[in-house]
């Protein structure tokens, strides 16, 4: 059987968006910047997974950590042009969800 030929950028992009939680974190983050708080009351992930997919995501240039020095001292979370450029195709997910998901989906895989 011969290997695929997949493209190594492709393949990275798929690595780092198919990782749990972050087409959502990015989602939630399509309206404007958001507090830590606001995103894991809006998506009820643990603070803990959130922090990490946080961070992965400033790490890729996707998501900016804004510090806003009043106090006490504020963090929000916004996403960089990088980020923003994923609109259209979270955008396209979404309509297709709609179409083609079930709403009783979470339910069938234990969510």
């Amino acid at each position: 059987m011969e290997p695929l030929n997949i493209c190594p950028r492709f393949e990275q992009a798929i690595n780092m968006l198919g990782k749990r939680w972050t087409g959502l974190i990015i989602h939630q983050l399509l309206d404007g910047p958001k507090r830590f708080s606001v995103l894991e009351a809006s998506t009820s992930i643990s603070g803990r997974v959130l922090s990490d997919r946080l961070k992965d995501l400033e790490q890729n240039g996707v998501v900016k950590r804004n510090i806003i020095p009043e106090s006490p001292v504020r963090i929000e979370y916004s996403l960089t042009d990088k980020g923003l450029a994923l609109e259209p195709i979270l955008r396209e997910i979404e309509n297709w969800s709609q179409n083609w998901i079930e709403q009783d989906y979470g339910e069938q895989i234990g969510q």
